[in-house]
């Protein structure tokens, strides 16, 4: 059993008589809230076998929705706040299927939230940058009309060009003065060399610290030779990894990452969309996934999936409502039901209270 003095000693805890444990807030740091039915009717899901496949149900549903992007992505990030998320950062689909729609919807949501949601929106390239005819300009268009971050995907293998991608990429996020974060889904050899190429790119551009590179899977395959060094070449240019713990995804060997200094951040990814019919939009769910996922006993381990989804992403995202929790006094904070943070992460239940600026968040629909 945790004692009083143990639990002290613990980031972001603190107990008191009545059974409850105070927390900061969470932080979603990859999520797609353009792209969720969160609040509306049943989608049904077609098979997919690739990657493209998956892209190409997803552009379909998008242009079947009869609810607004607004409306859809506010009904989500309303639940993630309600669930003790204070700050996200959201990926969100740039394209001439669609031009700059999303974009505006989200950052019309976020604003509705403002005061109990920090938002970083990602100008996200999902359909392809250079291979979709049109999108690198509206990329560059976001920049001005929402978007904070310029978002990659699968250089080589989408686009097919994996120097002109980060060309790309990289050229926008310096004109504008923006940070990047790429989805990598390729695996083996070749997903490794990719991200050492974003490793040597952000060096050789200054962003030290300012990239994050997405679900990575190549990362999670502790046989995979030469892993060791691409984790060096990570720790070496400061990038960070997202990863989202979902479904069959491969998950990071967390002490892996520890030994070789790779920072990593959590995040929901798709929350009832064409990707996926699962998730809740809470961190606290997230946080217990990522802890069963990667086989976490310990109490040290379990309070590091929790530090994860706090503080890393607080660090990542730059909260100061989430990176500047002290204890009881703290104006944004979390109160759960639990007596240690190994429990509250192993229960999951939802706060019984969020505060923001020392007040109870409510919301209305």
């Amino acid at each position: 059993m945790t004692t009083h003095s143990q639990q002290t000693e613990v980031p972001g805890l603190m107990p008191d008589e009545k059974r409850s444990v105070l927390t900061s807030g969470f932080v979603d740091a990859h999520i797609h809230p353009d792209k969720t039915t969160w609040g509306t009717g049943w989608l049904s899901r077609r098979s997919a076998h690739t990657l493209r496949d998956l892209i190409d149900n997803d552009l379909r549903a998008q242009l079947s929705f009869e609810e607004s992007v607004e409306e859809r992505a506010f009904a989500l990030m309303r639940q993630a706040v309600l669930n003790g998320t204070m700050a996200m950062r959201a990926h969100v689909d740039v394209a001439s299927q669609i031009g700059l729609r999303n974009i505006h919807g989200v950052r019309a949501a976020a604003e509705r939230l403002a005061p109990f949601l920090d938002v970083q929106i990602v100008a996200f390239p999902q359909f392809g940058m250079l291979s979709n005819p049109g999108t690198l300009d509206l990329m560059e268009a976001s920049l001005a009309e929402g978007a904070d971050l310029v978002g990659g995907i699968d250089p080589a293998s989408l686009d097919g060009d994996m120097d002109g991608h980060l060309d790309a990429v990289f050229g926008l996020a310096n004109r504008h003065g923006r940070d990047v974060d790429i989805h990598l889904h390729d695996a083996g050899p070749e997903g490794l060399e990719q991200v050492r190429v974003i490793a040597q790119r952000t060096l050789a551009e200054g962003m030290q610290g300012r990239v994050t590179i997405a679900h990575a899977f190549a990362l999670c395959d502790p046989e995979l030779p030469g892993l060791g060094r691409t984790l060096d070449a990570m720790a070496s240019a400061g990038l960070w990894m997202a990863t989202c713990a979902l479904g069959a995804d491969p998950v990071p060997v967390l002490d892996l990452m520890e030994r070789h200094g790779v920072k990593v951040a959590l995040g929901s990814d798709g929350v009832r969309d064409a990707w996926s019919p699962f998730g809740t939009g809470s961190m606290v769910d997230r946080t217990h996934l990522l802890a069963y996922r990667t086989g976490a006993l310990s109490d040290a381990e379990l309070e590091r999936c929790f530090r994860i989804a706090t503080a890393a992403g607080a660090e990542l995202l730059g909260s100061t409502a989430v990176k500047n929790f002290s204890g009881p006094g703290s104006p944004d904070r979390l109160e759960f039901a639990a007596n240690s943070i190994p429990e509250l992460v192993v229960n999951r239940p939802a706060p019984v209270r969020v505060l923001r600026g020392g007040r109870p968040v409510t919301l209305r629909r």
